[in-house]
């Protein structure tokens, strides 16, 4: 009795690809990564910390310096504040790569499209000017004036174009990237844009508490942080929030300044300059994000 030998289907069988196929020209859609809500709480612990620890070696340096322990000079200030925005802009680096390697992209600092940019910039800024002014006119708050001081813009020129740079160029860098490029995002992961939204903008008025000149600018800048959120959503993009947090920091600046008429524009202009010139730094330097993110 004679029968075929055994077939070893399995020896048959080709190996799966090791990813799926996909048409000719396609590529595998690119996803924010899934940054954990509990990463808000470490990150702002980090932050705080690296502050602490800068704000006692630095003090420390300064007093055995022969300066007062309750009255640094402008250019300590000026570092001290320097200090705390690199502290938790490392602070949401490193929490955000125990996720995945962050790219630039990853928090915002891609294109958009220039008309999502333009308009959605005004809107926001229209917004929160009405706001702000009916806000001013019920509670009948003046201007801030007590931060440029305290970094020295009276005490020469060079003091008032490093506060101004301070002010309107690098803490809207600083602070967006870690509101609106981190905390925001992993807010809005945990419980949608909405919430996301507001706990993203309450958390940046409580934030400011140590700096407000008075207690009742927080609501104020809880309502900006929470128009900053609503534009990055709209746009994709953390340069509009940039831009719109450099304009309002240079009309605030200005605002403390005695007699300012065109200063207003060459401050605007060079916070603005020095936005875009971020911008192309980082896309030399971190190269394009997806296609799927460079458009609003």
């Amino acid at each position: 009795m004679s029968s075929a030998p055994p077939t070893n289907e399995l020896a048959l069988t080709p190996p799966p690809p090791a990813r799926p196929e996909l048409p000719d020209g396609a590529e595998l859609t690119p996803v924010e990564p899934r940054w954990h809500p509990s990463g808000v709480f470490v990150a702002f612990a980090l932050g705080l910390a690296g502050t602490l620890i800068g704000v006692l070696v630095l003090g420390s340096v300064a007093v055995a310096l022969g300066a007062e322990a309750d009255n640094f000079p402008p250019g300590v200030n000026i570092a001290l504040t320097i200090v705390q925005d690199a502290a938790f802009v490392i602070a949401a680096l490193f929490v955000a790569s125990r996720v995945a390697r962050p790219a630039p992209w990853q928090f915002g600092l891609r294109g958009t499209r220039v008309g999502a940019f333009v308009g959605w910039t005004i809107a926001a800024f229209v917004a929160f000017a009405a706001f702000g002014a009916l806000y001013s006119e019920l509670l009948n708050i003046g201007s801030q004036e007590e931060l440029p001081d305290q970094l020295g813009a009276d005490s020469g020129t060079l003091a008032l174009c490093a506060a101004a740079f301070l002010v309107t160029v690098v803490a809207p860098v600083a602070e967006e990237f870690f509101f609106r490029g981190y905390i925001f995002g992993a807010l809005r992961n945990w419980k949608g844009m909405w919430i996301g939204a507001l706990l993203t903008g309450l958390l940046f008025g409580a934030i400011h508490a140590g700096s407000a000149p008075d207690p009742l600018y927080l609501p104020l800048l809880a309502v900006f942080g929470f128009v900053l959120c609503l534009l990055y959503a709209r746009t994709r993009s953390l340069y509009p929030c940039i831009a719109l947090h450099a304009i309002n920091n240079s009309i605030a600046f200005g605002g403390a300044r005695d007699g300012w008429s065109w200063e207003y524009a060459v401050l605007l202009a060079g916070s603005l300059g020095a936005i875009v010139l971020l911008a192309l730094v980082v896309r030399r330097l971190g190269g394009p994000a997806p296609a799927a993110f460079e458009q609003a």
